[in-house]
C-alpha cells in the first residue's frame, strides 16, 4: 500500500488524486509522514478519505493477524534457531530486532497504529493511549514479544507532550523523536544497525576478558590492541609514575596549559621513529587524519585529492571536509591512479591519499608505486600507517619501513633519513597509538615547516583538550619498548600463519592478503551477526561482525585478530568453534564461493598471497613459538631498561626497592635481543638460551610475567 506503481489508474475514480500533479503524488508516496513515521505523506492523506482510509485500516488489520497466525505455529521456534535467536526472559528493542519474523510484525503493528490513528483524528487530538490490540495480536506466539508483553502489564502509551519542555505542543511542531525512531529503523530493517557487547579486557589475564557479569570470561579474538601491549608491565609501570607526579587530566589545549614534556617527548620519539623532521600528536588518528587533510586541501590553492577507493572514513571526511576536488582511484590500481593524475597540470597541488595496510580486507598499498607517480606528476603523498605501526619493519614503524628491512636494520635507532628508502619518498605519515602500542591518541609525521603549519592552522588540534600526560608516557614508553623489540611482531606474524592455514584446511573462507587481518567472509549480515552472537553465547569466544557501511553489502565478515599472547590451545579452540558455527548456520565456505564465482576474492584462485614478513625477518626475532597455557610471558628486559632510562629526566631513576619488588615476581633469562617465547612448560629453573642476531643489541635479560 506504501508503493502506487500505476498512479495513473486512479486518477479518474479518485478526486484527489485526478487534482493533484503526478509529480506531487511520488514526491508524498516517497516522504515520510512527519506525524506517522511508518506511513508515507500520501498514505496519511489517503487514511482520511472515507473509502481508503477503512481500506487501508482492514488490511492492516490483516497484516497484522497473519503475522500473529505465523507465530504462533512451532516452526517459528526452529526460525529462531536457525538465525542464532535464543530469546531469553528479559527482551528489549534491540532483542526484537534481532528476529526478521518479530522486527517485521512490530513494523506491522506500528502501521496499523499509525492508520488507525490518522484515519480518525488530527496529529492535535490523536489520544496519549494508543490501542494495544494490534501489538497484542502481533506478539502471539512470538517469543520475543511473548517476554516483552509479560513486563508490560500497563498499556502503550505515547509521549505525554506536556511533560518536557524541550518539545513544544503545538500541533504543527517537527516530531523529532518520530525522525530518530523513523532513522533507528532504517538501520534495524537493513540489518546495519550496530550492537556494542560489553566487554571488559583484563589486564592480568590478556587476551581474556569479562561481560556484564564479572563472573563470565571470554576470549577476545577482535581486539586493535595487536601485542597486547595494554597490559605490558613497563607501559603500565611508567604509566603509574606519572599519573602519581602529574594527576589525571592535562588541563587544557596544548595552547591553554595542556603542552607538557610528556607531550613534546612523545612527538621526539614519533618523529625519530619515522625518521622525519617533527611530528604532532592528537586525541586520536581519526582527528589527526580529518584535520590534517582537511587543513591542507583548505589552504593549498587549486589542491586536489587522489583517494584511494578503501581509504579509511577519517580520509574520506577530511578530504570532504577540505572543500577541495578530489579524483577516487580504484583500490589498489595504478593504471587508474596514473589515468586521473594525468587530468591535471602538473604544477596543479595534488595529494595522493592512500594506506599501508587496509584493516578490513588485509591488503596492503603499493607505496613505491605510488611514490614514482607522485615523483612524475608533481603530488604529494600522505600515508596512513595506522595498522601497520608497531607491527612491521624491524623498529615498527610500519609499512614504509619494512619495505627496506635490512637498510633500516642497518641505520638502528639514527633519527637520520635514509635517502631513497621509501620511507623516505613519504611525505606525510599517520598513525595511531591506541592499537599495536596498546594506547591512545593519533598523530602525523612530517617534514617541520609542514607540522608546523598544521599546528597552527588545524582546529582539530588548537581546540581540543590535550591528552592526559600519564596516557602520553605510556605511548610513549610503548613506542620505544617496539623500536627495541622485534619478539611480539614475529610471533604474531607466526601466530596470524597458524590461523590461516587452518582455517583454509578446514575450507572456512579468509579474504586473502599478505597483512596481519585475517577477514572470514560469510557475506550475509544476517548471518555474520548470528555467528558472531553463536561463538560468543556458546564458545566464550568474542568475534565482532562487520556489516555495511563498514563493508560492502555482500562481503560482511567476522575480522579475527591473533596476537602473540594467544595460546595454542586458545587457537585450537577458535578454530574448532569456527568450523562448528559454519555447519549449523550453513554458511558458505571456499568451495561453495568456488561455485558461485567468488566473492571478495574468495574462491577466485586469488588464495595464495606471499605474506609481507619473510621467514628471514621472523627469524630475526629467534625461534619465536606460540605459547601455551600455562606459559610465563618473557618481557624484553634490555627494551624496559631503555624505557625507563628515557622517562629519568622527567620521573627519576627506578629506586632499588622497586626494580627488587619487580624481580621477586619474575624468573630471569639471559639472552639476545628480542624476546624467545618459550612452547611448553616453563621449568622451575630457568635455563639460559643462546644468543640470537637482533638489531644491534646487546645481551639482555627478560623477564617473566604471568600472562
Amino acid at each position: 500500500m506504501e508503493k502506487f506503481s500505476s498512479l495513473a489508474r486512479f486518477k479518474s475514480s479518485c478526486p484527489f488524486l485526478g487534482g493533484t500533479k503526478t509529480s506531487t503524488l511520488r514526491a508524498l508516496s516517497s516522504t515520510i509522514s512527519p506525524r506517522f513515521s511508518s506511513i508515507s505523506q500520501l498514505t496519511e492523506r489517503a487514511a482520511s478519505c472515507p473509502i481508503m482510509g477503512p481500506a487501508l485500516v482492514m488490511r492492516s488489520t490483516q497484516m497484522v493477524a497473519g503475522y500473529a497466525s505465523v507465530a504462533g505455529q512451532a516452526d517459528v521456534q526452529k526460525i529462531h534457531h536457525s538465525k542464532g535467536i535464543f530469546p531469553g526472559t528479559s527482551v528489549s528493542e534491540a532483542d526484537i530486532s534481532k528476529c526478521p519474523h518479530a522486527s517485521a510484525a512490530r513494523a506491522a503493528a506500528r502501521m496499523a497504529d499509525d492508520l488507525a490513528a490518522a484515519s480518525t483524528a488530527k496529529a492535535s487530538e490523536v489520544k496519549k493511549e494508543i490501542p494495544s490490540t494490534a501489538r497484542e495480536a502481533a506478539a502471539a506466539g512470538c517469543p520475543f514479544h511473548r517476554a516483552a508483553a509479560a513486563a508490560k502489564e500497563q498499556p502503550v502509551k505515547l509521549p505525554d507532550m506536556t511533560e518536557t519542555q524541550a518539545t513544544p505542543t503545538t500541533s504543527d511542531a517537527y516530531n523529532y523523536d518520530k525522525f530518530y525512531a523513523a532513522e533507528l529503523e532504517k538501520k534495524h530493517k537493513d540489518q546495519s544497525y550496530r550492537y556494542f557487547n560489553n566487554i571488559n579486557r583484563l589486564a592480568t589475564k590478556f587476551p581474556i576478558a569479562h561481560t556484564a557479569s564479572v563472573k563470565e570470561e571470554v576470549q577476545v579474538w577482535c581486539a586493535n590492541d595487536y601485542l597486547g601491549m595494554g597490559n605490558n608491565p613497563v607501559v603500565l609501570e611508567t604509566m603509574h609514575r606519572a599519573l602519581d607526579k602529574y594527576g589525571a587530566g592535562a588541563g587544557g589545549t596544548r595552547n591553554i596549559a595542556g603542552n607538557s614534556a610528556m607531550h613534546l617527548g612523545l612527538e621526539r620519539e614519533l618523529a625519530t621513529l619515522h625518521r622525519k623532521e617533527a611530528a604532532l600528536v592528537f586525541s586520536s588518528c581519526y582527528v589527526a587524519n580529518d584535520a590534517t587533510l582537511s587543513t591542507l586541501g583548505s589552504k593549498l590553492p587549486g589542491c586536489v585529492y587522489f583517494s584511494d577507493a578503501s581509504n579509511h572514513a577519517s580520509m574520506i571526511q577530511g578530504i570532504r571536509h577540505s572543500g577541495a576536488k578530489k579524483e577516487i582511484f580504484k583500490h589498489n590500481d595504478l593504471d587508474d591512479l596514473e589515468a586521473k593524475l594525468k587530468k591535471y597540470p602538473k604544477e596543479t597541488p595534488k595529494i595522493i591519499a592512500f594506506e599501508s595496510v587496509y584493516s578490513m580486507c588485509g591488503s596492503i598499498g603499493p607505496i613505491k608505486e605510488i611514490c614514482d607517480l607522485a615523483e612524475k606528476y608533481g603530488a604529494q603523498t600522505f600515508l596512513d600507517e595506522v595498522h601497520a605501526v608497531g607491527l612491521y619493519g624491524p623498529r615498527g614503524a610500519g609499512v614504509a619501513e619494512h619495505l627496506d628491512w635490512e637498510s633500516h636494520q642497518l641505520a638502528g635507532q639514527s633519527s637520520e633519513p635514509i635517502k631513497d628508502s621509501v620511507m623516505d619518498r613519504i611525505d606525510m605519515i599517520t598513525g595511531t597509538l591506541g592499537k599495536a602500542y596498546g594506547a591512545v591518541g593519533g598523530y602525523v609525521a612530517g617534514s617541520r615547516d609542514f607540522i608546523d603549519m598544521i599546528r597552527s592552522y588545524a582546529p582539530g588540534f588548537i581546540f581540543t583538550t590535550s591528552l592526559p600526560p600519564a596516557t602520553v608516557a605510556g605511548a610513549r614508553a610503548s613506542v620505544i619498548y617496539q623500536k627495541h623489540h622485534v619478539g611480539d611482531r614475529a610471533l604474531k606474524q607466526v601466530n596470524v600463519r597458524t590461523v590461516k592455514e587452518r582455517f583454509a584446511a578446514l575450507d572456512i573462507p579468509v579474504v586473502p592478503g599478505p597483512s596481519h587481518i585475517v577477514p572470514v567472509l560469510v557475506g550475509d549480515a544476517g548471518l555474520t551477526k548470528a555467528a558472531s552472537d553463536k561463538l560468543l553465547r556458546e564458545h566464550g569466544i568474542y568475534v565482532q561482525a562487520i556489516n555495511f557501511p563498514t563493508v560492502a553489502v555482500g562481503e560482511e565478515r567476522l575480522r579475527v585478530t591473533v596476537t602473540p599472547r594467544h595460546t595454542a590451545e586458545q587457537i585450537d579452540g577458535l578454530i574448532t568453534a569456527m568450523d562448528t558455527v559454519f555447519t549449523e548456520l550453513n554458511i558458505n565456505r571456499i568451495s561453495d564461493w568456488t561455485k558461485l564465482g567468488g566473492r571478495a576474492n574468495v574462491g577466485t584462485g586469488k588464495e595464495n598471497v606471499e605474506p609481507i614478513w619473510s621467514n628471514a625477518q621472523i627469524n630475526t626475532a629467534g625461534q619465536s613459538q606460540t605459547l601455551h597455557d600455562g606459559d610465563m610471558v618473557l618481557v624484553d628486559a634490555n627494551a624496559a631498561q631503555v624505557v625507563r632510562k628515557s622517562f629519568e629526566d622527567l620521573l627519576g631513576p627506578m629506586e632499588l626497592s622497586e626494580t627488587e619488588s619487580i624481580q621477586k615476581k619474575v624468573e630471569a633469562v639471559v639472552m639476545t635481543g628480542a624476546v624467545e617465547h618459550i612452547a611448553g612448560p616453563l621449568p622451575k629453573k630457568v635455563k639460559a638460551r643462546a644468543p640470537v642476531n637482533p638489531i644491534d643489541m646487546s645481551v639482555a635479560t627478560t623477564i617473566a610475567v604471568s600472562a
